[in-house]
């Protein structure tokens, strides 16, 4: 009875270990002005992911499949040079200020009119032309994970404020998880997402159109030609932006609906069902080949499902894949787009003296 009890109990230590895992940190490569980068292998049971401080960049996530076959699901490079190179993708940044787009590269907040780069035509995109994803920040070792923190000094980008923002990424397990925070010391708009690209088949597999996915929204915010929310609320039903139930990606994709040929595809923000701050699923994607099954949830009211559209092919993986149309998606949870100018829209408005906390957290299983 005695050794029975002492096999369960290293048997569930043992697993216990595995699922904590490990972290890990190295040196991957120098900025043009001698700033080191590290990146932060995160091991566990099931996982493994790598963050750079480059952007606080998701670099790779590695799981397996039905069949136990693993590979990376998301895209990126293999070397700094790489992410250096490539200022059009975002690929696996913390994008900030501002996340998304505002309108026309300004906002109005306590009375003052504030102008910010306009960097995606004649609006802003993600935090401007240099936004938190081409920043160093500075990581440190936590249980589990690593924490990222950045500091933005006032007029920033435009920004008013110094913002001061952590991110901190923990993997225990098949679960992923990104707690963000941001505290200010003046009056400002904060809206911070991961902007990964996901392609379930494994990097190289071909596109995602094949992929199955399911967002728990019965409305979304249609667009303007400039991709600019325009105010509205719109009910999915009966639209190709209706994945309530768990559709092709293809499927609709080309469909003759106006707000698809305004972005090329899907380019949209989706409004979650559940309060602002409460923890909710936001869409689980499926890939038929692999069996492999990606479920995100957040505290976010919103998710902008991007389904590469804009991906062309300039960019390559380290093995020589062209990143082209549709061979990833996007599933950024946040406050939606041009809040700052949408007094209706969820706020995203800081004062000094508060803290603003959200959570997101990827995780990762099969089905036959």
């Amino acid at each position: 009875m005695t050794m029975r009890w002492l096999q369960v109990m290293l048997l569930s230590m043992t697993t216990a270990m595995a699922a904590h895992g490990s972290v890990t940190k190295a040196v991957f490569g120098k900025m043009p002005d001698g700033t080191e980068v590290d990146i932060y292998t995160l091991k566990s049971d099931a996982v493994e992911a790598r963050i750079m401080t480059y952007g606080a960049r998701i670099v790779s996530i590695k799981t397996a499949d039905k069949n136990g076959k693993v590979a990376d699901v998301v895209l990126g490079y293999d070397s700094l040079a790489g992410y250096l190179a490539d200022k059009k993708t975002y690929f696996g940044a913390i994008v900030g200020r501002y996340g998304n787009r505002i309108a026309k590269g300004e906002f109005k907040l306590d009375g003052k009119t504030y102008h910010l780069p306009k960097n995606n035509g004649e609006n802003s995109l993600h935090g401007g032309t240099v936004g938190f994803d081409q920043l160093v920040w500075k990581g440190r070792e936590v249980p589990e994970g690593v924490e990222m923190t950045l500091v933005s000094k006032d007029g920033d980008q435009g920004y008013p404020g110094t913002l001061t923002a952590h991110v901190r990424y923990t993997l225990h397990h098949n679960a992923l998880r990104i707690d963000y925070s941001a505290s200010t010391d003046k009056d400002t708009v904060v809206n911070l997402t991961n902007h990964s690209y996901f392609n379930l088949g494994g990097v190289g597999s071909g596109t995602i159109l094949n992929e199955e996915i399911m967002i728990a929204a019965d409305k979304y915010t249609p667009v303007d030609k400039g991709l600019i929310p325009m105010g509205e609320l719109a009910s999915v039903e009966g639209t190709p932006f209706d994945f309530r139930k768990s559709t092709v990606i293809g499927k609709r994709i080309n469909d003759d609906s106006p707000q698809l040929k305004l972005a090329g595809g899907y380019d949209h923000n989706w409004v979650l069902r559940g309060a602002n701050g409460e923890v909710k699923t936001a869409a689980r994607v499926y890939d038929p080949t692999t069996g492999r099954v990606f479920t995100v949830t957040t505290t976010e009211p919103g998710v902008q499902f991007y389904a590469g559209v804009s991906l062309d092919g300039s960019f390559k993986s380290p093995s020589g894949w062209p990143y082209a149309k549709n061979t990833a998606l996007c599933l950024e949870t946040q406050h939606f787009p041009d809040s700052p100018n949408h007094p209706s829209f969820p706020t995203t408005e800081l004062k000094p003296g508060q803290a603003r906390h959200s959570a997101t957290t990827f995780t990762f299983s099969t089905q036959k």
